[in-house]
């Protein structure tokens, strides 16, 4: 059984219990104040020159142009760089132009030939299942114990990425450089300065953090998954658990193939009458909290272990949908507490922790804005919107902290500091200000949401607009901490738009003779059938007879011979069978006669490196509008191949053909290249500071 590294964390905490006689305290590793003044003096005589770098995810050049044009007032400071550099430029983005793709050709300077990052998700050869794409597969194990207890052993988990870090790199010249929020930077890589992880950094419960809905409603909406739990008040009282990971020490019961999820106990005590609840979390303050209300993290613990030898330390947060008549309360994903994490989510790894006495419990897990949470339906878009304001002022309270740590820092170098909101919060609110998505509901865009954006008559409708408008301020607190001499540059992975209709790969290719199911399967029945199930392609196909599948969001495999466990593709087949493919994904119209496919990229065209042969053989290039469904891309064949975006998944995206999404650069200082890309700007930032690139690193000089 192959599983995720946030699965072994028990093991993990176990082990450095029964072998760590004592664990040191973190200690500061911030320098001494000063240096800022010297700048703000105009007196910054550092060894090492000073460069920030504001990563905004999904922030797109031809969207941000539209904004400052309808809001000037409101986007003085991105004007202000747009001057001092020339103007918005387009960076070239990865292909395919997803996130994890993209930062890892900036972390590495490497295509995804070179650094093995090909997708949010990649196929395991062996079983045709969706394995992660960013760590590698744990081969579990475990040794038996007295009772209902074993010792877990695991290998593997570890960083997928090949090709190191631009910051190891000037680290070990000796640049300093603090990285904040990286994607793609779990396990921690570290540098001659703070590191922290981002995007791809698990929750304690889940590798990507689940949601829990509680609810006295019998019949809610999901009720019967496993974080939708039922309460029931007696006497103003409802007890109920908080869900953990699964206890990797406790044998499965028998005919479950995974352990029991591990608990803790929480209660809630209703007062009706003065509408508000009390939560109670063991070792935690109570919580007092009406309708509407977010709470601060609390600390949770769960124990694997009798006598407490293994207890794993958590963070929750609670958001109190409603008192009356229904108690209905969202808890967010157990993420890691950054006091004591049972896998270091800094380096150094006491930075953590520093930071949490500096700015409070902060979110840890990769996604912060809960987009499952809208989702599931335990969130409306403006609770959604409220909890990603929550991620917003949480980074802004880091931004203070990284600035001020930067700017002390005498010797300068190098500030990476990312945000998330832009690109989480469009994927899941394009609707409201696109009137062509078949999920835009004009009610709900016309709602005020002045609230959100604190801007007087703003409406759901203004979404994007509002979400470029406060990012604006952020950078005119960079601007006016770094002082006016100091290069500053903002960059994002790729950019954005429409995703209106769903392309189901899997179904197209059963369609085309390409996959072929077995006898006893069909395809996936419609969702509004009540017989409608999931038809998974690892259980259901027929490997003897099928040439080619699709896995993650723009991946499409051959059935290869040697390579996949029961390829039947030979070699000498293989490129005829590509060309055939490719031409056929090509010339495929929607039933309104729009191209579908833009281009269907062969990896041996696209992409060079050592780890080409694990790619998959084509990268499909969808058109704006389109993209594969969250199910085709796990590996399931739904009913149709083409289909409205009705919601239940992201109404915007980026996971298209790279021209179409685009990312943006904009400098305090000149670009030379015509054409940059993202691998040309981590050549670049080595080459500031008199740093040789790597010898496998692709890009070229876009500054000097």
């Amino acid at each position: 059984m192959m599983l995720p590294r946030w699965t072994t964390y028990p093991a993990l905490a176990t082990v450095a219990v029964l072998l760590l006689t004592a664990v040191p305290k973190p200690v500061s590793t911030r320098p001494a104040a000063g240096a800022a003044a010297k700048v703000m003096a105009g007196e910054d005589a550092t060894s090492h020159p000073r460069l920030v770098v504001l990563g905004i995810d999904g922030l797109d050049p031809e969207i941000l142009a539209g904004v400052i044009a309808r809001h000037p007032e409101g986007m003085k400071n991105f004007s202000a760089l747009i001057a001092d550099g020339g103007g918005v430029m387009s960076l070239g983005t990865s292909t395919p132009p997803q996130s994890p793709v993209a930062w890892s050709n900036f972390i590495t300077g490497r295509n995804p030939g070179g650094h093995g990052v090909f997708d949010f998700i990649h196929r395991s050869t062996a079983t045709y299942s969706p394995i992660p794409s960013t760590v590698t597969e744990s081969a579990a194990g475990h040794v038996s114990l007295p009772g209902s207890y074993r010792f877990p052993t695991s290998s593997g988990g570890d960083s997928n990425r090949t090709g190191r870090a631009f910051w190891t790199v000037l680290g070990e010249a000796g640049v300093p450089a603090d990285v904040w929020r990286m994607p793609i930077n779990f396990p921690v890589e570290p540098g001659k300065g703070w590191s922290f992880p981002g995007m791809m950094t698990p929750a304690v419960d889940s590798a990507y953090g689940l949601p829990t809905f509680y609810t006295s409603d019998p019949k809610p909406e999901h009720l019967g998954e496993e974080k939708v739990i039922a309460l029931t008040v007696v006497r103003g009282v409802a007890r109920s658990t908080i869900l953990g990971p699964e206890n990797a020490f406790k044998d499965p019961e028998e005919g479950h193939a995974h352990a029991e999820r591990s608990r803790a106990p929480v209660d809630f005590y209703v007062d009706e009458e003065a509408g508000a609840v009390a939560i109670i979390v063991e070792g935690a303050p109570p919580l007092v909290m009406e309708a509407g209300a977010w709470s601060d993290f609390v600390p949770v613990s769960f124990s694997m272990l009798p006598l407490g030898m293994s207890d794993m330390a958590g963070i929750v947060r609670f958001y109190v949908r409603s008192i009356t008549p229904e108690l209905e309360i969202y808890a967010s994903p157990v993420n890691v507490d950054p006091r004591a994490p049972i896998q270091p989510v800094s380096a150094p790894e006491g930075a953590s922790a520093e930071l949490a006495d500096l700015i409070g419990l902060y979110y840890t897990q990769g996604m912060a804005e809960d987009v499952n949470g809208l989702k599931d339906h335990m969130l409306t878009d403006a609770e959604f919107m409220s909890q990603a304001a929550l991620v917003y002022e949480e980074r802004g309270r880091m931004l203070d902290v990284a600035l001020e740590h930067f700017m002390d820092r005498e010797d300068g170098g190098l500030l990476f500091f990312y945000y998330s909101s832009v690109d989480l919060s469009m994927h899941m609110m394009w609707r409201h200000a696109d009137t062509q998505h078949p999920y835009h509901d004009t009610e709900l865009a016309a709602t005020d949401s002045s609230d959100w954006s604190g801007r007087a008559g703003s409406t759901w409708s203004d979404v994007i607009d509002d979400l470029y408008l406060r990012m604006d301020p952020v950078l005119g607190k960079v601007r006016e901490r770094i002082g006016s001499d100091t290069s500053i540059m903002v960059m994002s992975d790729h950019g954005f738009a429409p995703y209106r209709r769903k392309f189901a790969l899997n179904t197209w290719l059963l369609e085309n003779g390409y996959l072929v199911l077995k006898d006893d399967f069909k395809r996936e029945l419609p969702e509004e059938d009540a017989a409608y199930a999931p038809v998974f392609i690892q259980a259901a196909v027929d490997w003897s007879k099928t040439r080619a599948y699709g896995m993650g969001f723009n991946g499409l495999y051959i059935n290869q011979a040697g390579r996949e466990s029961e390829g039947i593709v030979s070699s000498a087949d293989t490129g005829p069978l590509l060309l055939e493919i490719k031409a056929k994904l090509e010339a495929l119209r929607d039933t309104d006669g729009t191209t579908v496919v833009l281009h269907a990229d062969l990896a041996s065209e696209v992409y060079s490196g050592e780890r080409l042969g694990e790619a998959p053989n084509i990268l499909v290039g969808y058109n704006v509008g389109y993209g594969n469904s969250d199910e085709a891309s796990l590996g399931r064949v739904p009913h149709a191949v083409l289909s409205d975006n009705r919601g239940g998944t992201f109404n915007g995206s980026h996971l298209m053909a790279p021209e179409v999404v685009q990312g943006t650069l904009l400098a305090n200082f000149p670009i030379i290249l015509e054409d940059p890309r993202l691998e040309d700007l981590t050549l670049s930032i080595l080459q500031h500071y008199g740093v040789a690139p790597e010898p496998n690193m692709d890009g070229r000089a876009a500054f000097k």
